[in-house]
């Protein structure tokens, strides 16, 4: 029986997650179950999968999570000690589908006690890529890429020679506002910006793909993951999200991974990995589905996708400041201080006050550094959002 843990269970990927291990309840033992302020579904899930802790992100809801929780055999926790103490925890594989910078260290631990972890948590790799791969080899775990993008390339290049790839192209839905006119975008709502035309998200990973910060992410990620000269990574909006990602080798070839978007393939996979077993998810009807179309990434409509080829021209802790702009600026959005246009703007001020963090060597970048470069981004990008400097 393996043992399980997820981390953002109360979220699109833990729920596909949980929907998954569900089926098959005696294949799995539950250790922990993390969530933020959705105490009722974490306890009721905590509760139907018999899972030993239950670990809520906001120490004011511990009560709240105790009473639901009451008479169980599950144990109750809060705060970020908390979290970090379940990932502590002796498991076999691990999903990190927290959202943000608050999903590396949890990451992190669980790769120190050997776990494989599943990483849908893609900041991890934007700010701390190369200590998250050392960690990993240091304790013999796997990390195993969940995006359905790093998923899609993952599973091309199995049994394949890196050194024949010649290009990896990521797709992207272009969000809410593909189809908008560029001088509407000043007056786009929140609302508007979390609408997916096709995947069901969380609000901010959803506003985060009209931005294209997701995809921004993913173009770094990429690279962090495989080791992909950034030159060789491209982007092309394909609304039909059919297609997540092609890999192109030396002799012409293109391998693409088709699939309908349901999260629960790239879970599956690296839940059974090397192994495929049997998922329920759509079989797609070619002949019904008809065409798939593709259109250029324009970096004046997108311009987080400029930004992270700079970020990854930079190197060194670039990531980390590229990743903390875009949070701080997408709660200011959220929060209607700023216009949709302005995020990008915001996070290519924080990146040039910041840019002596680029080069760093990576080989020495740890844990603390991270924090502290976060950190500073942070109130750098808040000091741009009120306009103090």
């Amino acid at each position: 029986m393996r043992r399980i843990s997820i981390f953002g269970a109360t979220g699109s990927i833990g729920q596909n997650t949980i929907d998954l291990i569900a089926r098959a309840p005696d294949a799995y033992r539950v250790v922990a179950l993390t969530g933020g302020q959705n105490i009722a579904q974490l306890a009721r899930d905590a509760r139907r999968l018999k899972a030993e802790i239950a670990v809520t992100a906001d120490e004011t809801l511990l009560d709240a999570l105790r009473d639901a929780l009451a008479d169980s055999g599950v144990e109750a926790a809060a705060g970020r000690a908390a979290l970090v103490e379940a990932a502590t925890r002796p498991a076999d594989w691990v999903m990190s589908a927290i959202v943000g910078a608050a999903g590396l260290e949890p990451g992190l631990r669980a790769l120190e006690q050997g776990a494989d972890l599943a990483l849908a948590n893609k900041e991890s790799m934007v700010c701390a890529g190369p200590l998250m791969l050392r960690t990993a080899r240091a304790h013999g775990g796997r990390l195993l890429p969940v995006d359905s993008e790093h998923s899609a390339v993952f599973q091309a290049l199995i049994g394949e020679d890196l050194s024949a790839v010649e290009r990896v192209i990521i797709t992207a839905s272009g969000g809410a506002f593909r189809d908008w006119p560029l001088e509407d975008l000043e007056k786009a709502t929140p609302e508007q910006a979390a609408t997916h035309p096709n995947w069901d998200m969380g609000q901010r990973i959803t506003i985060d793909s009209a931005s294209m910060f997701n995809k921004a992410l993913e173009l770094i990620e990429t690279r962090e993951f495989f080791g992909i000269d950034p030159a060789m990574i491209e982007t092309v909006v394909h609304p039909e999200s059919m297609i997540h990602a092609l890999v192109g080798f030396n002799d012409g070839a293109l391998m693409a991974h088709v699939g309908p978007p349901d999260m629960r393939h790239a879970i599956g996979f690296a839940l059974h990995y090397p192994d495929r077993q049997t998922l329920p998810v759509e079989r797609l009807d070619l002949v019904k589905l008809g065409q798939l179309t593709f259109r250029p990434a324009c970096e004046t409509r997108w311009p987080a996708l400029r930004l992270a080829r700079e970020v990854m021209q930079a190197g060194g802790l670039m990531g980390a400041v590229f990743n903390a702009a875009k949070e701080e600026a997408l709660t200011a959005f959220i929060a209607r201080q700023i216009t949709f246009p302005r995020m990008a703007g915001i996070v290519e001020d924080v990146l040039t006050r910041l840019s002596s963090h680029a080069g760093h060597n990576v080989d020495a970048i740890t844990l603390d550094m991270v924090a502290e470069v976060d950190h500073l981004a942070r109130v750098a990008a808040r000091t741009v959002i009120t306009g103090q400097a």
